[in-house]
């Protein structure tokens, strides 16, 4: 069980990736577009008009699904921003209660916001919603990428409440350690 869900982490994680990667590749596209056409012109020539149509709507999308592929991995790393400030002060018994309280909490919330967000891909789906820009995109494709996303992430937070009810604290406190012990 253990390697299929770091399996999970790790093919989400790469999707996120592939993701950035290709906003590279569109912005690069577009500047070197913007190149050609003043290259073009210095010489004389009219420019090409070479664009990414709907490049900036395609990068929000491509954005705001490499954000949410990333949620479980960089959860399960120690990646996640978490203020630690109340837990350095508690005794390891309190400390671990209030690690379970924050990992069901979070649980909940993210659960039912991968419902919510799978409940609205559904209906964008079904009804065929696209955007307005130059290219019309149909929505439940990023939607989906963020549903993933989060998906993964009450895995994981889940996955993180099993370790820490059966070893006494999550397993990311060891990569935070890691984390902070190289920054300072």
């Amino acid at each position: 069980m253990r390697k299929l869900l770091d399996g999970l982490y790790t093919f989400t994680l790469a999707l996120s990736a592939g993701c950035l990667v290709a906003i590279l590749v569109l912005v690069g596209a577009q500047i070197c577009g913007q190149l050609f056409d003043s290259v073009l012109s210095l010489f004389g020539y009219p420019p090409y008009g070479f664009l990414v149509p709907s490049l900036s709507e395609i990068g929000g999308y491509l954005f705001g699904a490499a954000s949410f592929l990333a949620l479980g991995a960089t959860l399960k790393r120690g990646a996640h921003i978490r203020v630690t400030m109340l837990l350095q002060v508690t005794n390891p018994g309190f400390r671990r209660i209030l690690e379970i309280w924050a990992l069901v909490a979070g649980f909940a919330i993210s659960a039912y916001a991968s419902w919510a967000l799978g409940t609205l891909t559904y209906y964008s789906w079904m009804f065929g919603d696209v955007s307005s820009g130059l290219l019309p995109i149909k929505y439940w494709i990023p939607q989906s990428a963020m549903t993933l996303g989060l998906a993964t992430l009450c895995v994981a937070l889940l996955d993180e409440l099993v370790i820490t009810l059966k070893q006494g604290a999550p397993s990311f406190i060891k990569a935070e350690s890691v984390v902070t012990q190289g920054v300072e």
